[in-house]
């Protein structure tokens, strides 16, 4: 029986001893892949540590980056995984914005590593993934949460640098609140520092902090991420209630950012008028149209305003005293959510874009559905330019693509009037969707 002990002691003492020895082993590579876990316990004539450390750099020599741009995907480079960073895809939940996240399960636990510079090709440029013990030798670790974002078209531009940023407003909405501490910017996998003022305006307001780039030092010196969200599909994927609510929360800070207190009129009916480019040929006859159908309205108040001579927190005060926005087709009209939601928007446009402008020129049908707006419909001036080829030639959207629009005082006046009566039932009625969906003084911003 004693003897019988005594082997049992040694076997469990054994046993222990082993146990011991592989926790030295792995405490040090927890998050190393199963496979070199393997392979560091069979090699001979090793201390655990340097083992290890071997280990390490060889993951460290293994980081392969691959270009942003893959031009094997020209030909569809929004579809599917994108041609940028084309080897990895997106979490794709039901009615949320397509992202990626690093590290995450999908990354295996692995950063996202970025290096180049150009600002012309995005070939150029460079992502990999990398184990948090094992990034390149000459990297950066950039702390906190980074923001990597995609745009296909231009962060000047008011509605696609707005299109561009509103996913990332959801998913922080989902997260906590989380924001960013760096943005990194791509244009085609081009590097880019920086955007338009009222989009920089917009995300200030919206994460009580101004918007600050990475820097890369040169072509050669990586810079890995300890958090980063990748978006490259703008709003691809979200839900109307989702995008309504990513709007809604962006309109509250605006507010907030802007302390704006003033009280609205009962009726507000702005024309928002531009100068230059797909500006009103008489704009007089079509300020005493709406002036005229503003005053048979009980409560009605008209603004004229030019959008390129208000500052970003006069275009919020003003959007916040609006419901009927009149205005032609441009940059200008990104402001319509910043009105209250169920407000109204009548947009105006040259000749000839109905038939030769595209979808594109649907734009702000889909902000004002996706923001909670009305979209009243459009007038496509019948006059205008004369092309030299026929009115279907592509050719000929240069000519009209800036055109000034003219008018229908008659058409203008009945369209005018319909609008306003559908708003003053509205009120009437009291109806709650009117207001501001729970945001209605400035401390109810969700974050």
């Amino acid at each position: 029986m004693k003897s019988y002990l005594k082997v049992l002691c040694i076997i469990v003492t054994v046993f222990v001893l082993l146990q011991i020895s592989s926790f030295q082993i792995t405490k040090h590579s927890l998050s190393l892949p199963p496979s070199l876990l393997t392979y560091l316990k069979h090699q001979p004539d090793q201390t655990s540590d340097n083992k290890t450390a071997y280990l390490v750099e060889k993951l460290r020599e293994s980081v392969t980056f691959l270009p942003l741009k893959d031009y094997r995907f020209s030909n569809k480079p929004l579809e599917g995984h994108t041609w940028f960073m084309s080897s990895l895809f997106d979490n794709q939940t039901k009615g949320e914005a397509q992202y990626q996240e690093f590290p995450s399960d999908s990354s295996k636990g692995r950063l996202l590593c970025l290096k180049g510079i150009d600002k012309h090709d995005g070939s150029w440029n460079y992502y990999a993934l990398a184990w948090p013990e094992a990034i390149p030798t000459n990297a950066v670790l950039q702390k906190g949460l980074t923001f990597v974002s995609y745009n296909q078209y231009d962060y000047y531009n008011l509605w696609h640098g707005l299109s561009t940023m509103v996913p990332f407003v959801s998913w922080s909405l989902r997260n906590r609140c989380e924001r960013p501490q760096k943005w990194v910017l791509y244009h085609w996998g081009e590097l880019r520092f920086g955007m338009g003022h009222w989009l920089s305006e917009i995300l200030t307001a919206t994460y009580n902090q101004e918007p600050e780039f990475t820097r890369f030092i040169d072509e050669d010196n990586p810079v890995c991420f300890e958090k980063a969200v990748v978006m490259r599909h703008d709003q691809a994927g979200m839900s109307r209630e989702r995008r309504m609510e990513a709007f809604d929360h962006v309109r509250c800070k605006a507010r907030s950012y802007c302390n704006i207190t003033t009280t609205k009129p009962r009726i507000g009916m702005t024309l928002l008028l531009r100068t230059g480019a797909r500006a009103f040929r008489n704009e007089s006859v079509v300020i005493n149209v709406f002036k005229r159908e503003c005053k048979r309205v009980d409560g009605c108040e008209l603004n004229v305003s030019y959008s390129d001579n208000l500052t970003f927190c006069q275009q919020v005060e003003l959007m916040k005293k609006t419901d009927v926005l009149v205005s032609p087709h441009g940059a200008q009209l990104t402001n319509l959510f910043l009105m209250d939601r169920n407000s109204s928007v009548m947009e105006f446009f040259p000749k000839g874009w109905l038939k030769l402008a595209g979808v594109g020129q649907r734009v702000f049908q889909w902000g004002a559905n996706w923001s909670g707006m009305r979209h009243e419909g459009t007038w496509h001036d019948p006059v205008g330019e004369t092309c030299e080829f026929l009115d279907t030639d592509r050719r000929c959207m240069s000519v009209y693509k800036n055109a000034m629009i003219g008018h229908n005082e008659t058409y203008f006046g009945e369209w005018a009037r319909r609008v306003l009566d559908k708003v003053n039932n509205r009120m009437k009625q009291n109806i709650t969707e009117h207001n501001n969906h729970g945001y209605d003084s400035l401390d109810e911003c969700r974050c």
